[in-house]
């Protein structure tokens, strides 16, 4: 608690001065939700499970520490913490790259049964084995923005070259998914949105340059396979890996696959992800399937299309953006709610009208409109159910309503978001 409170200190005391008592509290709280009850070390790694789910995803755990990496060059504790779950995600990587979370030893537990392309071997490490693009893109992020801020290049040991190697194979592969990919997932007694159709293997596309996913970062499944986001997410962390095989790691043949890679799934973008909407015109679908099929929605988990400026994968006065970005931030959006308590995205992984705390940061530190940024935090503090935490989903007309009372992402995301808002307040 001694290192959180330091850590957190400077926002902490000037909300105090601006007279936004409780914003603080939830500050201070949230900002050590993760390092406090989510972060185990043992044997140089780090296991990070997501909050009431004893599993780690590639994707939370990463998100999860992100607001920690400023602290990465001054603080050995800190530094010690994320090389040590950046050397676990690249361990899970090696073992299974489709899997989206992880035991911590292998004990054999998971969600439930699946049939899927696991092996004897993986399967007592796996809780969930859905593909999701955004799994192999986070732990790059993270390794690339741990590195910049430290400027220690010791992560890239072998590990990280099998598991770089692994995920280039992975996005490979799943350019041409019907016709080299082993991959499918099948769940029984479920609802539609937790397998694939199609005997596992997702409806059928066509090739266009982007790279497959099964699922979203939802763990929802995918209704076309071309999941625009995590397509962007994909090409921006193609090229980070580019730059780190290209200095540090003096690895030509490694870095010249990567800008293939990107420069294809950038093509495909271009080709395939921008529709015409009659009311706001030019804007990103979120799934396309080559076929000229698409879908004109959001999900509130990131990578989103809000996100997209975020994740530092396009500009955020990118003309094309800031039209996607009225239409989701609309009802045009199915899953855009406004109730009497709240308005923002939620997700189809939670029911109706049940808006997501991680959306309206996402929103926020997407913005630079201080009215807009200021009205989200007020939001957020007043949405909280005397809890002083963030919650996966809220009802929008019950704040006392909600999913997940403990959801370490949510929590991380939000003290990022106060952090950006300051200046505002």
């Amino acid at each position: 608690m001694e290192l959180m409170n330091h850590m957190s200190l400077p926002v902490y005391e000037s909300l105090i001065e601006k007279g936004h008592a409780k914003l603080a509290e939830m500050y201070r709280k949230c900002y050590a939700s993760t390092w406090e009850t989510t972060l185990e070390q043992s044997d140089g790694t780090v296991f990070l499970i997501t909050g009431d789910i004893p599993a780690m995803w590639l994707r939370d755990s990463s998100a999860q520490v992100y607001h920690y990496l400023k602290h990465a060059d001054s603080i050995p504790e800190i530094k010690e913490a994320i090389s040590g779950l950046l050397r676990r995600q690249f361990q899970y990587i090696c073992l299974d790259p489709y899997a989206n979370a992880f035991n911590r030893e292998a004990n054999g537990q998971h969600y439930r049964d699946d049939h899927t392309s696991w092996t004897p071997a993986q399967k007592p490490w796996i809780w969930e084995n859905k593909y999701e693009i955004d799994s192999l893109c986070y732990p790059v992020r993270l390794a690339y923005r741990f590195w910049k801020k430290t400027g220690d290049s010791g992560i890239f040991d072998a590990g990280f070259v099998q598991a770089a190697q692994t995920i280039l194979k992975v996005f490979e592969t799943e350019q041409h998914h019907a016709e080299r990919s082993a991959y499918f997932y099948e769940r029984t007694q479920c609802p539609p949105t937790d397998t694939l159709p199609c005997g596992g293997k997702g409806t059928p596309v066509a090739y266009t340059g982007m790279t497959w996913s099964g699922f979203r970062p939802s763990d929802d499944a995918c209704r076309y396979g071309y999941l625009v986001p995590s397509n962007f997410f994909a090409a921006c962390e193609l090229g980070h890996l580019c730059e780190i095989a290209e200095g540090p790691l003096a690895d030509a043949a490694l870095a010249s696959h990567a800008r293939m890679l990107k420069e294809q799934i950038e093509n495909g973008l271009r080709q395939h992800a921008i529709v015409r909407h009659p009311k706001f015109g030019e804007v990103y679908a979120y799934e396309v399937d080559g076929f000229g099929n698409f879908i004109l929605m959001d999900d509130a988990n990131v990578p989103s299309l809000l996100s997209l400026p975020y994740l530092g994968c396009l500009s955020a006065d990118d003309p094309v953006y800031l039209n996607t970005r009225k239409m989701l931030l609309s009802p045009e959006n199915p899953y855009y709610y406004e109730g009497t308590a709240l308005k923002g995205i939620g997700s189809p992984h939670t029911p109706k009208p049940f808006v997501w705390p991680i959306s309206l940061c996402i929103q926020g530190l997407t913005s630079n409109d201080p009215d807009e940024v200021r009205s989200l935090v007020h939001t957020l503090q007043d949405t909280d159910a005397g809890t002083f935490q963030m919650h996966e989903g809220i009802h929008a007309d019950d704040p006392n309503t909600y999913s997940r009372p403990w959801f370490a992402w949510a929590n991380s995301i939000f003290s990022e978001f106060i952090e950006y808002a300051l200046k505002w307040l």
